[in-house]
């Protein structure tokens, strides 16, 4: 039997910009992640990266993990014809290339930094004894790792359901990573067209819209684009 799409199907919003009253997992738990992969007892390296960097690239073996301290970094995926497809951007606080934990031999998606910035590299073979070895790390990590299990089914959700309209200021607001504790909603350096790989639609439609956005107020061109709170209001709408 065919699934049938409710014209009054409305999605709700994601956990970064739900009522502060409804429950929900945080990714920025109380327990210093940072802090105990910098400790002594593990093994791992710090690396200082460039804007336009390769950390790893679609194809190659999966052998470690990533925790971002500073900077921003593009998930993006290329087809047999060449076509790019921007999966996520990760900034402070995430993880990559976790997959290889679950036994993903090599990498399917392509990392470029977008910004500079530097992370922690764990092998994978260190990072399976921190998750079997410490309880705190472990139940930090499966918190976050569902978070973002949800995060993508919302984003599926999003894009069967949503305008490309609503798609955008979604994106937007996610990226800037609203709702965070003490965020300042200013936007890493981001193309528009990365935002329309990763909403679907095109670079013109993406133009129109940002155009539309600026004049309603609703983000700003200072030295860097600045998302306004007022901004929700196009996701949350009829």
């Amino acid at each position: 039997m065919m699934p049938v799409r409710s014209a009054r199907f409305r999605p709700k919003p994601p956990p970064a910009y739900r009522e502060a009253g409804e429950s929900k997992l945080q990714t920025r738990p109380a327990f210093e992640v940072f802090a105990f992969l910098n400790s002594a007892g593990v093994s791992k390296k710090r690396i200082e990266f460039r804007k336009k960097q390769t950390l790893f690239s679609q194809g190659e073996p999966a052998k470690h993990v990533f925790y971002i301290q500073e900077g921003s970094v593009k998930l993006a995926v290329t087809s047999a014809v060449g076509k790019e497809a921007v999966v996520t951007i990760l900034g402070p606080g995430d993880f990559l290339g976790e997959a290889c934990l679950a036994g993903q031999p090599l990498w399917i998606a392509t990392a470029t930094t977008m910004t500079r910035g530097s992370a922690l590299v764990v092998e994978k073979a260190e990072m399976l004894r921190l998750l079997h070895a410490e309880h705190e790390f472990s139940d930090r990590f499966i918190s976050y790792m569902v978070t973002r299990n949800l995060k993508t089914e919302e984003d599926l959700i999003d894009q069967l359901f949503n305008s490309s309209e609503k798609r955008l200021a979604r994106t937007l607001l996610l990226l800037a990573r609203y709702g965070n504790p003490n965020q300042a909603l200013t936007l890493p350096e981001v193309s528009q067209k990365v935002l329309a790989e990763m909403i679907g639609t095109t670079r013109t439609r993406v133009n129109f819209f940002m155009n539309k956005f600026k004049k309603l107020g609703f983000i700003e061109y200072n030295g860097g684009l600045k998302i306004n709170n007022s901004l929700l209001s196009v996701v949350l709408r009829d």
